[in-house]
């Protein structure tokens, strides 16, 4: 889908290069089993691509954003879901009734505010009794502190136990989960993501995501004389991962150089170019006194 938003890094627009698309797709799937038959709102929707997956199993989902450019756009590009609907306003003055919200998703945006405490507090307000809450945030250690990184768009970032002082206050009862974009060896079963749940989806079709590997490198058989011998252990999702991240490192290592050339090339094809002196190259040659 062609998308009539700019990508400035503030917010994330669906066909953007690089590991954030698997971030930012990866959670509304993984919220979506929240989502089914409930009342939802998509707190920060930005360009809305993550309200429509909410909304293919949802009663109806409720995404509201402070851009009224992103609203205008969603409105127009999710316009086929009926039970979807998109709202213009700040996170921290949730124009919505109180107790209307069974499930309330905010993925990245509650380090992008000052009124951290204001927005929890609405979304407390909305959220009805036995409703769940989810919500992403990075986590300063990693993704600044130890990269030596500042996100231009974040104004107040947050350590493990500032988030959690942050949420307990409103939602006592909390499960974490962790989120690493990085190269995994993935083992998954061919009919469904069994125990566990995996994805896989093209970048340009993350909507449609599938629950098996379209094309294994390799077969993994477990064979035996009997059905019973074979499913005495349930299908699973098995990861394995480097703990230091050696290859994910070494890739993005790779990427910002070939960006810096390509910058570099750009800056030099731009420069004016000095005209072909008389006689051309063996007359210029001829002049410094390298050819006679």
């Amino acid at each position: 889908m062609s998308n009539d938003l700019p990508f400035t890094g503030e917010r994330f627009i669906p066909g953007v290069q690089g590991e954030i698309w698997l971030e930012h797709w990866h959670r509304y799937l993984f919220a979506a089993r929240w989502a089914a038959g409930k009342r939802v709102l998509d707190v920060a929707c930005g360009e809305g691509y993550g309200s429509a997956v909410l909304a293919r199993d949802a009663a109806h989902v409720t995404g509201v954003d402070v851009s009224e450019a992103a609203i205008a756009h969603a409105r127009k590009a999710y316009a086929a879901h009926r039970n979807l609907a998109f709202v213009a306003a700040s996170c921290t003055a949730l124009p919505l009734p109180a107790a209307t919200f069974d499930t309330v998703v905010s993925f990245e945006t509650i380090e992008h505010i000052e009124g951290q405490e204001a927005f929890l507090d609405q979304v407390a307000r909305v959220l009805a009794p036995g409703g769940v809450f989810v919500l992403s945030c990075p986590n300063k250690v990693e993704y600044s502190d130890k990269r030596n990184y500042r996100n231009e768009f974040h104004v107040k970032e947050l350590y493990r136990e500032e988030l959690a002082r942050l949420v307990a206050r409103r939602f006592p009862e909390v499960t974490w989960y962790g989120q690493r974009p990085t190269f995994y060896s993935v083992i998954a079963p061919e009919k469904g993501a069994g125990a566990g749940e995996f994805f896989e989806a093209a970048k340009d079709d993350a909507a449609n995501a599938a629950h098996a590997l379209s094309a294994p490198l390799y077969y993994i058989l477990v064979a035996g004389r009997t059905r019973a011998a074979v499913d005495a252990l349930p299908p699973a999702v098995s990861v394995f991962a480097d703990r230091d991240d050696f290859l994910y490192r070494d890739y993005g290592k790779v990427i910002r150089g070939l960006r810096a050339a390509a910058a570099r090339i750009a800056e030099l094809e731009a420069r004016p170019q000095p005209a072909a002196p008389p006689g051309g190259l063996r007359g210029w040659l001829q002049r410094l006194g390298v050819l006679k």
